[in-house]
């Protein structure tokens, strides 16, 4: 029995279009497989080129985040460890320049304020901390600015705007909350809910 011509025609149409399937998985994965050479030589070429400047040493334990700014035509960079401390480098001299252990757990995120900066023309790191609080420093004067208090977890991270100068602050903590603050006021303007795993 033979098949008939529509049967046929079905056949080959089948055959053509996992023909055309497998044609274009290859395609696509000579795609991915010469975008991820590229990438790879790309980094070979970035490894053998590039090489260690400096070590800073001075934490007893992990450094969790850094943070890098220039002051006055001074670059600095900034550091929070396991340790409790947040330390200040002078990339200029590669020296610690500062160090502060106001807080009592471990520092999670650093970040430079470019708010007081730019307002009121001071030296200011913003470190938050596995002992829920948020704080600022003054590291050209040695001092403890401002504490932020609402979170009941620890803060794992911050972030400054980028509009305003920087006047506000977003935090995210094991609280499971996200909140912003005004850094002008110390206020907390709002608490956004809706995560529901740590």
């Amino acid at each position: 029995m033979q098949p008939k011509e529509e049967e046929i025609q079905i056949i080959i149409h089948h055959w053509i279009r996992k023909l055309n399937i497998k044609l274009g998985w290859i395609k696509d994965f000579d795609k991915i497989v010469v975008n991820y050479m590229s990438i790879v030589f790309m980094f070979d070429i970035f490894c053998s080129s590039s090489k260690l400047i400096n070590t800073l040493t001075g934490h007893t334990g992990w450094v969790r985040s850094i943070d890098c700014s220039t002051f006055d035509d001074c670059q600095f960079i900034c550091s929070g460890s396991n340790d409790n401390t947040v330390r200040v480098w002078s990339v200029n001299n590669n020296k610690q320049t500062q160090s502060f252990n106001e807080h009592s757990s471990e520092v999670y995120c650093v970040k430079f304020s470019s708010y007081h900066y730019y307002n009121l023309h001071q030296n200011v790191i913003c470190s938050s901390s596995y002992n829920k609080t948020i704080r600022f420093w003054d590291f050209k004067h040695n001092k403890q600015l401002q504490i932020f208090n609402g979170h009941t977890d620890c803060v794992c991270c911050i972030k400054f705007s980028q509009f305003n100068r920087g006047r506000y602050l977003c935090s995210g903590s094991g609280d499971k909350t996200i909140r912003l603050w005004d850094v002008e006021t110390s206020k907390s303007l709002h608490v956004f809910n809706g995560h529901n795993l740590c």
